[in-house]
């Protein structure tokens, strides 16, 4: 996925402020259902940040062009761990391993089967 470094993305010296990282990598997982004409909120439950283990690598900065790659790397029950990684060209900028839990009614929940396949 595709982002463009918007002013509003960065901090007063025009490098994009740490946490908006987690943002995009964030919308690189909403656009892998999105893409599938899917919803990332499936009969009221949905998916939550569990945990994030974040490598700040080298700076982005206003204008330029950036890439979310998403890798699948392991799916439990109720869990699934992403290893996401942003670019800038060939260059690594970021990288990130996200272990996401599914909720419903504010409880861990199986993850339904049609949600499942998006990540095999």
């Amino acid at each position: 996925m595709q982002i463009r470094v918007y002013y509003e993305d960065t901090d007063i010296g025009g490098v994009v402020y740490y946490v908006n990282y987690l943002k995009f990598i964030e919308r690189a997982r909403s656009e892998l259902f999105f893409e599938r004409g899917l919803s990332p909120i499936v009969d009221g439950g949905s998916f939550v940040v569990r945990s994030v283990r974040a490598e700040y690598l080298k700076s982005a900065v206003f204008g330029d062009l950036l890439v979310v790659k998403t890798e699948f790397v392991e799916m439990r029950a109720a869990s699934l761990t992403l290893f996401q990684e942003i670019f800038r060209g060939d260059e690594k900028l970021f990288e990130a391993t996200v272990r996401l839990a599914f909720v419903q009614d504010g409880k861990p929940a199986r993850i339904p089967q049609d949600i499942a396949l998006i990540f095999k």
